[in-house]
């Protein structure tokens, strides 16, 4: 059998090139490719991870305030009026919000020397006592600390601060003031 000395040529096309694509028509065919990799990947993902037990959460154990504070109704009021005025200033700061860096924000919040001096309602012999209490307070738990105001502007919530007014309500009660 002979060899061939010559491959077979090659025919010519006959078909014209394809047509360059539109600026449009390249995007809405990228966009059809993204969106069946996305979805393929978001099915890898459910099969990947349908064998790892999910718990639900308990939102009791994140969540340690009431949701809406301002439906509580105000505590007994302390027979006291130091101790009934750090209370106020409590219960205002739970109801209208806490806050740093200013006597009053942009929202009403106030912070606690703010709510004790708004809560005092002018008597300025009150404001001072209700103050000293609540540094002394502050003193026994946290050692020495400057003032009131700087006491509140260390804390980015105000969970401690207000805490701290409940306790000094507390101890001014227990000192008869």
């Amino acid at each position: 059998m002979p060899h061939p000395t010559h491959a077979p040529p090659i025919p010519a096309r006959t078909s014209a090139p394809p047509a360059e694509l539109s600026l449009e028509a390249r995007m809405a065919a990228t966009d059809a490719a993204m969106t069946i990799r996305l979805e393929e990947a978001a099915v890898a993902y459910e099969v990947n991870t349908a064998h790892i037990p999910i718990e639900p959460v308990d939102l009791s154990d994140i969540v340690t305030l009431p949701l809406t504070p301002t439906l509580q109704p105000p505590p007994t009021p302390y027979p006291t009026p130091v101790a009934a005025l750090l209370q106020r200033a409590h219960h205002r700061l739970l109801t209208g919000g806490w806050c740093s860096g200013a006597l009053v924000d942009e929202d009403g919040a106030r912070c606690l020397y703010g709510a004790i001096h708004i809560e005092a309602r002018g008597d300025q012999s009150l404001e001072s006592r209700g103050l000293e209490v609540l540094m002394d307070a502050i003193r026994r738990q946290f050692g020495d600390v400057d003032s009131v105001p700087s006491f509140n502007d260390a804390f980015a919530s105000g969970r401690i601060p207000m805490r701290m007014l409940d306790q000094a309500a507390g101890l001014a009660d227990a000192r008869g003031l």
